[in-house]
Parts: C-alpha cells; sequence; structure tokens
C-alpha cells in the first residue's frame, strides 16, 4: 500500500521556481490581510448603521472600497506569478519526461502503447499543471484565510469560535474519506481514456487495413466497448462528487446555525457586542468560500494524484541498456567490426542467439540469410546497442561498444530499415533528421547518390515539400531513397541495410538497388535479406538457424556445399 503522495516527487521541479513563488507569495499575504481589515470593517459599521448616521456609514463604505481595490491588486499578483510558476513546473515536468522516454530501450516500446505515451504526456501533464496552478494561486490562499480568520474570530469571542468550528472534524474526516474514493475511481477513469486513446492511434494508423478487411463494426464495437468503460469509470467519480456536496453543505449549514444561537446567547449575557458580532459575521461569511474552495481543491488534489502517479510510473522505468559513468566518444571508425562469443535472449531460458563468433573486415558486405526467427534481426540490433549480449561482447575497430558512449556509436552506424520511417516536416529535414543544422548543397548531393534528386525536383516545392503523417503521400519507393539518402548524409562507415528492397516493384526496386550499391561503397554493410538476388555479390553470406551461424561463404561457395543455403535458393528460383 502506497504511504506517500507521488506529490512529493514534484518538489525538484518546484524548487527551481522559489522566486517567482516568493512573489506571488507576497500577493497572498496582502490578500490576506486586505480580508482581515475588510472583517474589521465590518464590525465598524453596526454602530453607524443603528444611528442612522449615513456621513459615517459612507466614509467607512469608502475607505472599504479602496481596501477591495487593495485586496483585488494582491489577488491578481498572487495569480500571475502563482499561474507562471504552475505552468513552467509542467513544462519541465513534461520535457523531463519525454527526454526520459527517449532513453528507454526498444524492447519497452516493442509493448508500450503509442496513445497511453500520448495521453500520458499531455493530459496526465496538463492535470498535473492545472493541480499545481490550484495549489499555489487557490489552496495556499484559502488555507491562510482559515488560519488568520479563525484565530481574529477566537480573539473576538472563542466560544463563538467553539460553536462554528464544532462541525469541523466531522467534515475533515468526512473529505478525506470522499478524496481517496475520487482518486481510485479518477485513477480508473484516466487509465480507461488512456486505453481509447491507444486504440484511436492504432485504428488511425492502420485505418486502410480496417477498410481492407472490412473491419469497420468490429472496430466501432470494440471502441464502444472500451468508451462505455471509460463512461462507467468517470460517471463512479461524478456520483460520488454528488452525494458528497448535500452532506458537506448540510453540516456548513448546521455550523451557520449554531453559530446565530450561541452569538444570540452572548449578546443577551452582554459577553459581546452588536459590532463585535458584525464584525464575527462577517468573519464567518468570508470563512464559507475558503471553506468551499478547500474541498473542492481537495477532491481536484486527489484526482490529480492519479496522474501524477501516472506520469511517475514513466519516470521510475530504468532502460536495461545504460553507458558506462567513464563511457568515451568512440573515434571515427575504420569499420572492423567483431562478434565475440555472443549470446543473447529476449527472455531468460529462451535463447535467440548461441555463441555468434564473427570477424567483419572493413569495406566487407557481410549477408545474413536464414527463416523468420532465426537471429538475424537481433543480430544486427546488437550492434548500435538497441539491445546488449547476456554475455560476449561486441568490439568495433578492436573497442568495446559497452565502453563508448550511445551517442557516438550510433552516429557511426547507418540504418536502411525495411519500412521508412517519416516524421512530418519538409523533405530536406526528413533527409537531414537528428541534424540541429545542414547545407542543402550536402542534402540535394545525398538525394543525387540515392536516386532521389530527380522525384524531388518534380515536386510541387522540391525539397521544401511538406511530408504527411508518416510519409503517406510519398510511394514505397520515394520513402525507401530518401532513407537511403538520409545514410548518405549521415556518412557512417557501418551500414546496416534490413530488407531494404524486400517490398518494392520491379521498377523501384532496381532504383534502390542502384542507390544502395553506391551507399555500400567501401563501408562495413550487413545486410538482412529474403531475397538472395540481393546477396549475390556480398563478401560472404552467413546462414543462420536457430540463432547459430550453420554456413559462412560466398554465394558461389555455399551453393557448392549443397546444404542450407543452397535449398533456400533453389526454393526462390525454382
Amino acid at each position: 500500500m502506497k504511504t506517500r503522495s507521488n506529490y512529493w516527487q514534484l518538489l525538484p521541479y518546484i524548487r527551481p521556481q522559489w522566486q517567482t513563488i516568493s512573489k506571488g507569495f507576497v500577493g497572498i499575504l496582502g490578500y490576506v490581510l486586505a480580508t482581515l481589515t475588510l472583517i474589521n470593517l465590518a464590525g465598524k459599521l453596526a454602530v453607524p448603521f443603528g444611528q442612522g448616521n449615513v456621513v459615517a456609514i459612507a466614509q467607512i463604505a469608502a475607505i472599504c472600497g479602496v481596501v477591495f481595490l487593495v485586496r483585488g491588486f494582491f489577488q491578481s499578483v498572487q495569480d500571475i506569478y502563482m499561474a507562471q510558476a504552475a505552468l513552467r513546473v509542467a513544462f519541465n515536468l513534461r520535457k523531463q519526461v519525454y527526454a526520459h522516454l527517449q532513453k528507454l530501450n526498444l524492447s519497452y516500446f516493442e509493448t508500450a502503447k503509442a496513445g497511453d505515451l500520448s495521453y500520458r504526456l499531455t493530459e496526465d501533464v496538463d492535470r498535473v499543471g492545472e493541480v499545481i496552478n490550484k495549489l499555489f494561486h487557490d489552496f495556499i490562499p484559502c488555507v491562510l484565510q482559515l488560519l488568520a480568520i479563525p484565530i481574529y474570530m477566537i480573539y473576538l469571542n472563542w466560544q463563538l469560535t467553539l460553536a462554528t468550528v464544532i462541525v469541523a472534524p466531522l467534515m475533515g474526516i468526512l473529505i478525506g474519506w470522499f478524496g481517496e474514493r475520487l482518486q481510485k475511481y479518477s485513477r480508473r477513469s484516466q487509465n480507461r481514456v488512456s486505453g481509447l486513446s491507444a486504440i484511436l492511434t492504432e485504428v488511425f494508423s492502420g485505418i486502410r487495413l480496417v477498410q481492407a478487411f472490412a473491419a469497420e463494426n468490429y472496430e466501432i464495437a470494440r471502441f464502444s466497448r472500451e468508451a462505455e468503460r471509460s463512461l462507467k469509470a468517470k460517471y463512479s467519480a461524478e456520483r460520488l462528487k454528488a452525494i458528497q456536496i448535500p452532506i458537506v453543505g448540510f453540516l456548513e449549514a448546521l455550523s451557520a446555525l449554531s453559530l446565530l444561537m450561541v452569538g444570540a446567547w452572548q449578546i443577551s449575557q452582554r459577553n459581546l457586542s452588536v459590532g463585535e458580532f458584525f464584525s464575527y459575521l462577517a468573519a464567518a461569511a468570508l470563512l464559507i468560500d475558503p471553506i468551499g474552495h478547500t474541498t473542492n481543491n481537495y477532491n481536484e488534489f486527489k484526482q490529480g494524484e492519479a496522474s501524477v502517479d501516472r506520469v511517475f510510473e514513466l519516470m521510475a522505468i530504468q532502460p536495461t541498456v545504460v553507458e558506462k559513468q567513464n563511457a568515451i566518444a568512440l573515434p571515427l571508425v575504420n569499420g572492423k567490426v567483431e562478434y565475440r562469443h555472443v549470446c543473447f535472449a529476449y527472455k531468460p531460458g529462451e535463447p535467440v542467439l548461441k555463441d555468434i563468433n564473427l570477424l567483419a573486415l572493413p569495406g566487407e558486405a557481410i549477408a545474413l540469410v536464414g527463416s523468420s526467427g532465426a537471429g538475424k534481426t537481433t543480430f544486427v540490433n546488437l550492434l548500435p546497442r538497441f539491445y546488449d549480449p547476456e554475455s560476449g561482447s561486441i568490439l568495433i575497430d578492436g573497442v568495446d561498444i559497452q565502453d563508448v558512449t550511445l551517442h557516438s556509436l550510433r552516429r557511426q552506424i547507418g540504418i536502411v530499415p525495411q519500412e521508412t520511417i517519416m516524421f512530418s516536416g519538409t523533405i530536406a529535414q526528413n533527409i537531414a533528421f537528428g541534424q540541429d543544422s545542414f547545407e542543402m548543397s550536402a542534402v540535394e548531393e545525398a538525394a543525387k547518390i540515392a536516386n532521389a534528386h530527380q522525384f524531388i525536383s518534380q515536386l510541387p516545392e522540391g525539397y521544401q515539400t511538406w511530408v504527411g503523417e508518416r510519409g503517406v503521400n510519398l510511394s514505397g519507393g520515394q520513402r525507401q531513397r530518401i532513407a537511403i539518402a538520409r545514410a548518405v548524409l549521415l556518412n557512417p562507415q557501418i551500414l546496416i541495410l534490413d530488407e531494404a528492397t524486400s517490398a518494392l516493384d520491379s521498377e523501384s526496386e532496381a532504383l534502390v538497388q542502384e542507390a544502395l550499391e553506391r551507399l555500400m561503397q567501401d563501408r562495413t554493410v550487413f545486410i538482412i535479406a529474403h531475397r538472395l538476388s540481393t546477396v549475390r555479390r556480398c563478401d560472404r553470406i552467413l546462414v543462420l538457424e536457430q540463432g547459430q551461424i550453420v554456413e559462412s561463404g560466398t554465394h558461389e561457395e555455399l551453393l557448392a556445399l549443397e546444404r542450407r543455403y543452397a535449398k533456400f535458393y533453389t526454393q526462390q528460383f525454382s
């Protein structure tokens, strides 16, 4: 069971805003002092009011007007500075969470739901910001009023104060009870909304498949079921709040009635003057608003705590691939790659790679072939440290890749995937992806090498053409050539080609293959391919089976062996 609120984890984000918060706190103090002044002035109205002294009433009313203006000024000061601090806290939190997610490994994102992550980074962080804003500019002023006004009330008459606050402990217990349950219901509701967001992300990204399989009704039903669960979770929270309001209202009314009865008795006993009672009534009236606000704020804090929990759940996830504290920057490499007794498993007891040994010389092109699940993609994913091997080591130019920084390692390894990912932005920005500044001449040169310059030049705005989400307004061959241009501009010494032509038509494949051959020149290249026609000219072909290298040689040598590679080749070209 959780014993400490995650709100405490926000302190490192709140602390840097202390100067802004201090300015807002000055506004809070001014606001509370002005409120106490108004209470005192209310008592002074009693005597002239009873005497019908219009002049005295007007004078006191004029002073009250000035105090109201001063009070409003201080309220503006507190609201402005506290809102600024709260927004800055939410901004820094969102940035920190996003930066933390960037450090997590591929294994996490392979199981995480994109819609859920988006919801936590947007809606949940916004909710945290709203709660902090409420805390700064509403809750703290109300708490100060709830401290200052009762002290003044005790000064006036302690018996009346006792009658006023006699039901306060019961109200506190009820508010706490309702708040705990609101937190539980709110967390359930936010998880449901997060699930809805995940479904929307899945469906909109795969809408072509949905329509191709005529699965619209199936998806509508699935969305409706999740939306129904979300509705029920939200309704539970709203129903609880609806029950709470009249109960707390009844207790407030009971407190007011007690005040009137004891006040009348105190006046009859001459323990209290009419003016003091006026002042006391004004104080009690001014207590109603902060009590209501504090109750509502507490409910919102408990609801917001669910968002805080969900945000810090992400921050608690630790990457499994981490840099050493004394990691060095990998110098410019020649491209010698060595696998030494490398073993890897995604799940304990289920090895994917077993005792892999390989020496790839600079400029050598090595193809990886084998059936699905043989370990080809895992083999190359270990090189840029998307995962770390369970045992063994991988070296580049004799340097263990676990001894170098991830940035310096990955900037020297280019990857051309089977399905190119495009980001919102111009074509030039997509080619120069990951680079803060770039020369257009270099981008164009990279596009020419990738056989992309011609089709880009024919677009309405050329290299400044805006690419739609995921690049849907470009063909597969065009996206793949942009991916090659991206790798050319990076100019890596080591290159990974992951099924780079498997999904293309023959014309696009020819253009892409020509571009790849230019890109591969004088680089160490690892090629994953199901189409064996693309690997014939490789310096070496590795055949993987059940996580082991079972054959190694050139195309001709492996055909001559008449074993697994020859069988694959015959199956494809028979």
